[in-house]
């Protein structure tokens, strides 16, 4: 038995690892919006509840004749292997054929993107959805005793991998980028394999004299009057509808990096993992569970109604345990103890039961991102689809003659009150904004604008955007005075408050804005008070859509194209607008001798030079100047020579409108001003590159910026070493 934990803890910790970069690797081929994350996701669960309902169903007609699961697990393995180096290929083919459609259409773009997705990656998940039906039928031949109890097992054996594959893999990208990560899991296959083989050949000596048996099949059962099958699929809809919500209500505590995602899934999984430990061991004493832990689990939904409250002065990680855990505490003893309740070992039953929860993790990211979300906030989302549990938590309460005991209908009466003092008493993040701001909400984030003057700010998710600095003037105005010829038209990805989009107007151009919110440009008016004629101009044009998926789509060349990725320089997904990859991309939508403007907050070294070497190694001219404010980097790079022009020079070739608009807001009083400050604050990719000679170019397969935390310890471990021995 601790060979099959082993396999299925390896196992569960490549899934993850799988999920995590073929989900990124997808978002740099297809656009990183809304639709594609979900899209990847819900197929990545498609194939696995496919694959277990598949392998179920086909073992529940073969079990007799099946004489070697060990090897069968081993074969599956070994393919599941193959797909660490194969599906990258097959995800850059997909966007290679897209490509030549030539589709600027989003509905037909998103329908082919997602058909290749579901074609490459349905048939790699199903594989790893069918280890469980296989592993049971394994486990029943060699420990006959263990069956009933062996989905259970390998499920909690599963989870425990998948705990470790929220982390390990972020040091692996870290060290050896997306492909060589795959590879890792891909070679952590094949070792499974390998054992298993060996295995199969020794429970072939042991066993070789008994009868192959399968196990009996139960009775269907009920909770509550409600059928088995019904609460496994309720509990994958609201665990997986719940982490969306969840994300959208933490984020503001914990940051949009990647590490703080990880750190929701990490806690998610690991009370998982506990719970389901219990399980096993309270399943051994042959009980029944009390009808109380579905009052709890109904309280336990709510607590993040709690844990998110900004009136209370919480550490981040203590809101995240305080909020999750529980939680999944409780469906971690509650999902394996139906299953096996349900399948009582039989293979083809608890493929069909694990197949049943996968439908309801599907459903329910869906059922939160696009209908709940955007329409109502975190609180009453959170109520919602904490309703099933209560109903059943209540039903004590409500039967006539309930054989419940005295404590579970007790909590049972004290449920109701108990979730609407929760629920009246909880407080959501953007109510500290709602009387002096506005809040907009949709399937990507919560949007909220506040402040007044020049101290408005932007905020997506909890996350600050940007504010009114004359930065982002600069990031319009700098590139167009910098070409050799009059500008015809240019392009800002990353919409922000709209200043560098309405800057860019200000010479009489047609400008686009590409945002991936659907609700910053909406708030465009609260920033900015002349939003609506600007707007109404023919010369204007929003498009909602990821910035470098509307470059790869587009056929329209550009004379200056501007990017401000979101802060912090961490972000998650941002490097796939600092990436070489990004760039040429770029290359190909600007005309010849057009300028690419790409800011840059300030980093640490290895940022700075990851950016800087991705830029030299795209264009061949490139300068860099410090931003006025003293605070971070503006990139001008362009296929052909940028001229050295003098401030006035520069200052001469804006439009009145224009260099009207360039000292709104300061800090110099004129146009030839504020370009003086910023050429005297000229630096060179030479000097960025020394910053950190060694770190490679960034790239889509090593994105340097947001994953730092190994340079990180390795920074403070070296500045200890050298304070202890000063």
């Amino acid at each position: 038995m601790v060979l099959y934990f082993i396999f299925f803890f390896i196992s569960g910790f490549c899934s993850v690892l799988y999920e995590l970069v073929w989900l990124r690797l997808s978002m740099a081929q297809f656009g990183v919006t809304t639709a594609m994350v979900s899209i990847v996701l819900s197929v990545f669960m498609a194939g696995l509840g496919l694959g277990s309902w598949a392998s179920g169903a086909w073992i529940r007609g073969r079990a007799e004749t099946i004489r070697f699961p060990a090897r069968l697990y081993a074969a599956i393995e070994l393919l599941i292997g193959a797909s660490g180096i194969l599906a990258p290929y097959e995800l850059r083919l997909g966007h290679n054929i897209l490509q030549r459609l030539g589709s600027t259409s989003s509905a037909e773009y998103y329908l082919v993107s997602g058909i290749w997705v579901a074609l490459t990656l349905i048939p790699w998940c199903a594989l790893m959805g069918a280890t469980i039906p296989v592993g049971m039928l394994a486990i029943g031949r060699v420990f006959p005793t263990e069956s009933s109890r062996s989905f259970s097992f390998l499920y909690t054996a599963n989870v425990a991998g998948a705990v470790v594959g929220t982390v390990l893999p972020l040091f692996l990208i870290e060290l050896l980028g997306f492909h060589g990560t795959l590879r890792v899991g891909a070679a952590c296959n094949v070792a499974i394999a390998i054992l298993a083989v060996a295995v199969s050949r020794r429970a072939v000596r042991s066993v070789v004299a008994k009868t192959p048996q399968t196990a009996s099949e139960p009775a269907p059962t009920a909770i509550g009057g409600v059928p088995l099958l019904a609460v496994l699929f309720t509990t994958g809809l609201t665990s997986m509808g719940m982490e969306v919500v969840w994300i959208r209500q933490f984020t503001p505590y914990v940051g949009p990096i990647v590490y703080a995602f990880a750190s929701i899934l990490a806690i998610y999984l690991t009370a998982t993992f506990v719970g389901s430990s219990f399980y096993r061991r309270w399943s051994t004493r042959g009980e029944h569970e009390s009808p109380a832990v579905w009052s709890l689990l109904a309280l336990s939904g709510l607590f993040p109604l709690i844990a998110a409250n900004p009136n209370f002065d919480l550490f981040w990680e203590a809101r995240l345990l305080l909020g999750i855990a529980p939680f999944t505490g409780l469906l971690g003893f509650l999902t394996p103890m139906l299953v096996d309740r349900w399948s009582g070992g039989n293979p083809g039953r608890a493929g069909k039961a694990y197949a049943v929860n996968v439908l309801g993790c599907i459903l329910g990211p869906l059922l939160a991102g696009f209908v709940l979300l955007p329409w109502i906030s975190e609180r009453w989302s959170l109520l919602l689809l904490s309703l099933p549990w209560l109903a059943i938590g209540v039903r004590p309460m409500l039967r006539a003659g309930s054989p419940a005991g005295f404590a579970p209908r007790v909590a049972s009466y004290l449920l109701l009150p108990l979730a609407l003092g929760l629920f009246l008493t909880s407080n959501d993040y953007e109510r500290q904004y709602g009387k002096t701001g506005e809040v907009l909400r949709d399937s990507t984030a919560t949007v909220i604008a506040s402040g007044n003057g020049m101290r408005k700010r932007l905020l997506v998710n909890g996350n600050g955007m940007t504010s009114l600095t004359p930065i982002t003037k600069m990031m319009a105005h700098l590139p167009l005075a910098f070409l050799d010829r009059p500008p015809q038209d240019a392009l800002v990805v990353c919409f922000g408050m709209g200043t560098t989009f309405r800057s860019l107007h200000s010479w009489g151009i047609p400008v686009t804005a590409v945002e991936l919110v659907p609700s910053v440009p909406r708030l465009f008016g609260y920033f900015h008070r002349d939003a609506p004629e600007i707007l109404s101009s023919p010369l204007a044009h929003v498009v909602i859509d990821d910035g470098r998926r509307y470059l790869e789509r587009t056929t329209q060349q550009y004379d200056a194209i501007t990017v401000d990725p979101p802060p912090p320089v961490e972000a998650a997904g941002s490097s796939l607008l600092y990436s070489e990859d990004f760039y040429s991309v770029v290359r190909r939508r600007l005309r010849p001798g057009g300028v690419l403007q790409q800011w840059i907050p300030y980093g640490d070294p290895e940022d700075l030079a990851a950016v800087a070497l991705a830029l030299r190694q795209s264009f061949p001219f490139v300068r860099v100047f410090t931003s006025e404010e003293g605070w971070g980097f503006h990139f001008l790079a362009s296929d052909r020579a940028l001229p050295n022009r003098t401030a006035n020079e520069l200052a001469r070739r804006l439009p009145a409108r224009a260099a009207a608009d360039f000292v709104e807001w300061g800090p110099q009083s004129s146009a030839e001003g504020q370009f003086d400050s910023i050429l005297r604050n000229e630096t060179t990719l030479d000097q960025l590159i020394a910053g950190s000679p060694e770190t490679p170019a960034l790239s889509d397969n090593r994105p340097i910026n947001e994953y730092f935390q190994l340079r990180l310890r390795l920074r403070r471990l070296e500045r200890y070493r050298q304070g202890h021995y000063q």
